[in-house]
């Protein structure tokens, strides 16, 4: 098959060394001395897909988006297929960062996705109708899995109360990657990808807040989630939405919920007295009326969010100890 006149070959062995070794630095965190590799694979095979796509991948690892975007762009351009190929999402990706509207339409219908609207629309792609998803953020780091809502193949707007390590609040929108890290299931047997985060796309100006509750029955504590819902904003229960969960388990098929009754979840590896909902056993007893809970309202609401709260049961509800925390 000839493409500009050049004829497609096996890449050489030289450009296969060059690519492993780059990809072996990727690793090990060496972007630099990667790019130079990858760099010279690009002048050995310029007329292999695979080069330019290399390239983009490592210019999306180190969020260079323009670059990203010029590399893709190439890449696409060599590609043999007409869909489904791995490098228009990457293009989609990077023109997601940049905000090029136009590009990330023409990617994610390149890819196979129904996008609604002109492709040539200036405005993002909205309406894609792409449901719910859970999104690792930090994921070199202190890792935390939150649930979201997708805009597009690329964002994730965090409807979840991040805990303060994580640096994210809810409402903010987040890029991520495109090859899921895991699962989370329901018991109605529904499974959603997790997906890594790159970076922060759009921040969020809702504070989040910390919160000690006496709450007598799950029912008063639901009243506050759902108050903090119908003012616009978001209230969490940590107490019993934290699980604390290693890597492996982190990036498995994982349930969403500890289930009913007594049974003990293997993988949850918090301990009696530390976030999780096994932390905040009893004996006897699954419910503890003393809650953590976590509070998404900007700081001139959150107390009379809280007082009202208390004033509809007063016998059954209290809060103290209210902390700004991110």
């Amino acid at each position: 098959m000839r493409i500009f006149g050049k004829v497609r070959h096996r890449p050489s062995a030289s450009w296969r060394q060059a690519t492993d070794r780059a990809f072996t630095l990727i690793g090990d965190g060496r972007y630099e001395d990667a790019g130079a590799l990858l760099t010279r694979a690009a002048d050995l095979e310029p007329w292999l897909s695979e080069s330019w796509f290399n390239l983009a991948l490592l210019h999306k690892f180190r969020h260079d988006w323009e670059q990203a975007r010029a590399a893709g762009l190439r890449a696409v351009a060599l590609l043999d297929k007409e869909t489904g190929a791995p490098d228009w999402w990457n293009v989609g990706i990077a023109a997601t960062a940049l905000q090029d509207w136009p590009l990330a339409r023409r990617a994610w219908q390149a890819y196979g996705l129904k996008v609604p609207g002109q492709a040539a629309a200036g405005g993002e792609p909205v309406g894609m109708e792409l449901g719910s998803a859970a999104v690792r953020l930090s994921p070199e780091g202190e890792a935390e899995v939150v649930w979201g809502r997708r805009l597009d193949p690329a964002r994730i707007e965090v409807l979840s109360i991040p805990l303060p390590s994580s640096g994210r609040r809810w409402g903010e929108v987040v890029l991520h990657d495109g090859v899921p890290h895991g699962e989370r299931t329901t018991a109605a047997g529904h499974s959603f990808p997790v997906f890594d985060e790159i970076e922060l796309w759009a921040p969020s100006p809702v504070p989040t807040w910390v919160v000690l509750l006496e709450a007598a029955a799950e029912d008063d504590r639901d009243a506050l989630e759902q108050l903090a819902a119908d003012a616009g904003f978001a209230a969490e229960d940590w107490s019993s939405s934290v699980r604390l969960l290693c890597r492996a388990c982190s990036e498995s098929r994982m349930p969403s919920a500890e289930g009913d009754g007594e049974h003990l979840d293997p993988h949850d590896h918090s301990e009696p007295g530390h976030p999780g909902p096994l932390g905040h056993r009893t004996a006897g007893d699954l419910w503890v009326p003393e809650r953590e809970c976590g509070i998404a309202a900007p700081a001139a609401l959150v107390r009379g969010l809280l007082d009202s709260w208390v004033a509809d049961s007063p016998d059954t509800r209290e809060w103290r100890d209210l902390e700004e925390v991110c």
